[in-house]
């Protein structure tokens, strides 16, 4: 019952929202707009917790520095280790690094979830909040 009174109030709360909402690809119709109900699905729509942005670019600077990379390569918070070249070897050694510079510890079942530089830098922000 809880679940239903749920979809209820996200279906009002949708009421209000315009027939042409759109972001990166994602939209709205007006059909379902009339319905009262807001398809917002996108496969490219993200959702990116709150890590400090120093927090990024240390972890950047850190992947940087341990791929090699030159200072042309641009890299980005939703950068993947495996698109820039890494392996499992060298995400352990990007963990590990990581670990020293923040002074923190990473369990395994975390840094095995560890695939982009802002995952890196939300779980250090969550770690080092957690210290």
């Amino acid at each position: 019952m809880a679940a239903l009174s749920a979809v209820v109030s996200a279906k009002l709360a949708c009421t209000a929202a315009t027939s042409s909402l759109s972001w990166k690809g994602g939209r709205t119709t007006t059909a379902t707009a009339r319905r009262g109900l807001v398809s917002f699905r996108s496969p490219r729509f993200r959702v990116f917790c709150a890590a400090k942005a120093e927090t990024v670019g240390k972890v950047m600077q850190i992947v940087q520095k341990q791929l090699a990379l030159g200072d042309d390569v641009k890299l980005a918070p939703e950068s993947k280790f495996t698109e820039l070249g890494a392996d499992s070897l060298d995400t352990v050694e990007i963990v590990m690094a990581l670990e020293e510079e923040f002074k923190i510890t990473v369990e395994e079942d975390n840094a095995q979830s560890i695939t982009t530089i802002q995952e890196a830098a939300d779980l250090i922000d969550k770690l080092a909040a957690g210290s």
